[in-house]
């Protein structure tokens, strides 16, 4: 995986964020382009939790805010959330009952049809995958 999307930059959407008020637009702003894309509603919502669980945890264990990446590609949405974080692993493990975190990547990694993790020299970027 790039820490660059693949195809040509005009059809891939960019937004950056930075503080917990930004959520709401970049839900906003993943669904709108992942419907224009063609992934279905239902699809969609499952994006926007992935994403909106990922954004999140950028805000709590970063700084600098991130960035978020769409765009389709071979029958995909693809879906990058970009940060300075460092790598973190994103196991298809749920935590226990008694955890009190830990469960916001275990959720990506199931409800997504693939996620990959790239460390780059300005820091991380998940990749999400949505059958379309």
């Amino acid at each position: 995986m790039s820490d660059r999307p693949a195809g040509p930059s005009s059809a891939v959407a960019t937004m950056p964020y930075a503080q917990a008020d930004d959520l709401v637009h970049v839900r906003a702003f993943v669904c709108s382009r992942a419907l224009a894309r063609g992934l279905p509603a239902a699809r969609v919502e499952l994006l926007a939790l992935a994403v909106s669980e990922l954004a999140t945890n950028t805000l709590q264990h970063t700084h600098g805010g991130g960035l978020v990446r769409v765009w389709a590609e071979a029958g995909q949405l693809v879906c990058d959330i970009v940060d300075q974080g460092g790598p973190r692993t994103v196991a298809r493990e749920m935590p226990t009952a008694e955890a009190i975190r830990g469960r916001g990547l275990a959720i990506v990694a199931r409800i997504c049809d693939e996620v990959a993790v790239e460390p780059t020299p300005a820091g991380t970027v998940v990749r999400l995958r949505f059958r379309l």
